[in-house]
């Protein structure tokens, strides 16, 4: 059987450039400042939650909604963090991570003949889940050093087939924390247009420099047309847990759970329940992470400087964006490999965050992980002095 006869949306489309890097990371014993996550584990009760809850079980299907005790905790932190009422009953939903959250909302949301609009660079899941249904996409640029959102070309690419937009704030690859300004963009845009806006907000505890997480669905006439995607892998420094969950509105919710329950049906209740705990924490230990991880950002900025990086700006994540044009190269993939291989670095090209219809991407722009350990972040960024230097 040839590669013809499967599904040309992911068959035709390479391998995810995370585990390509990583591979390469591997193969050439570099450091992987590529695929983003911690190198230690998050807090230590979540985790005896976690093992408490296996051994005292059951360890059997979970509602497909989620465990009551989480989604409880889910309509919680949206009330102490953004004040947002929300039913944990109806306006929550449990997934087993972000990405399949995204997945089911693309799948409970669009069909053959709709139009999604992605805001370029984006996450790469976006626009193979949202071709997988059957839509296609419109494309907005946001322009460089600063990625700005401008409202012209937002409106220029919505038309009378466009179902939904998607945002995603604080933005993996790039960094960039959207102003309150850009988010009443998006929404004067869903609110002319009656738009759906898909938000994923997985990184929003991890915004630097004392600026606030806006949620979309805070602003005027958005609380009805917003779904809020977060990540307990992010939150709480847990990828492998892959523990997910989605706020809005009854009716956008009851879409993306009928999707969701052939998706993955459900998530490990024990997993569940040490994430519920996990929403418990003290505001200690959300500005001990911040505070952690803004230490970390401006510990790599300043190595990559000195390694002779056109750093931009970084105001949230776990990731920062150099311009490789600073150091006489001119191709990020190509860049990307040769500092695996010669000086044992991974990072990640950004233009693999462009659709491969985007010709004209820009391919000078490199994305580097700061989530690791210092000691690490440092030896990464000595490598890089000594080869670039």
């Amino acid at each position: 059987m040839t590669s013809s006869s499967f599904n040309p949306v992911f068959s035709a489309r390479p391998q995810s450039i995370f585990p390509t890097m990583s591979a390469l990371a591997r193969k050439y014993d570099a450091i992987n400042l590529g695929q983003g996550f911690p190198d230690e584990d998050g807090p230590e009760e979540i985790l005896r939650m976690a093992s408490d809850a296996i051994m005292e079980g059951p360890n059997q299907y979970a509602p497909v909604e989620g465990v009551p005790a989480l989604r409880k905790a889910i309509a919680a932190d949206n009330k102490r963090f953004y004040n947002l009422d929300i039913d944990p009953s109806t306006e929550t939903l449990v997934v087993s991570g972000a990405t399949e959250g995204l997945a089911a909302a693309f799948f409970g949301f669009l069909e053959p003949g709709d139009e999604a609009v992605l805001l370029a660079p984006f996450y790469e899941c976006y626009a193979p889940q949202i071709e997988a249904t059957g839509a296609s996409i419109r494309f907005v640029d946001l322009e460089p050093p600063n990625w700005t959102l401008d409202a012209g070309a937002l409106e220029n690419a919505i038309t009378d087939k466009t179902k939904l937009i998607v945002i995603n704030t604080p933005h993996n690859p790039l960094g960039k924390v959207m102003t309150r300004d850009e988010l009443e963009i998006v929404a004067e845009a869903a609110r002319k247009h009656d738009l759906i806006v898909v938000c994923d907000e997985v990184y929003e505890h991890l915004i630097f420099d004392g600026r606030p997480h806006i949620p979309l669905m805070t602003l005027p006439d958005m609380r009805e047309r917003c779904i809020r995607i977060g990540s307990a892998g992010k939150t709480f420094s847990l990828t492998g847990f892959r523990i997910g969950y989605v706020s809005g509105p009854a009716s956008l919710i009851t879409a993306v759970m009928k999707a969701h329950q052939h998706l993955a049906y459900t998530s490990p209740a024990p997993l569940q329940l040490a994430v519920a705990k996990g929403f418990a924490l003290g505001d200690d230990y959300y500005r001990t992470f911040r505070a952690d991880m803004q230490e970390k950002r401006d510990f790599l900025r300043a190595g990559l400087a000195r390694a002779g990086f056109d750093v931009l700006p970084c105001d949230g994540t776990y990731f920062i964006t150099v311009d490789i044009r600073s150091v006489g190269a001119s191709d990020d993939a190509d860049f990307c490999r040769m500092i695996t291989e010669k000086a044992k670095v991974a990072a990640v090209p950004l233009s693999a965050f462009y659709h491969p219809s985007q010709e004209n991407a820009p391919r000078v722009y490199v994305r580097f992980c700061f989530c690791k350990r210092i000691e690490v972040l440092k030896d990464a960024t000595d490598r890089l002095s000594q080869y670039l230097c």
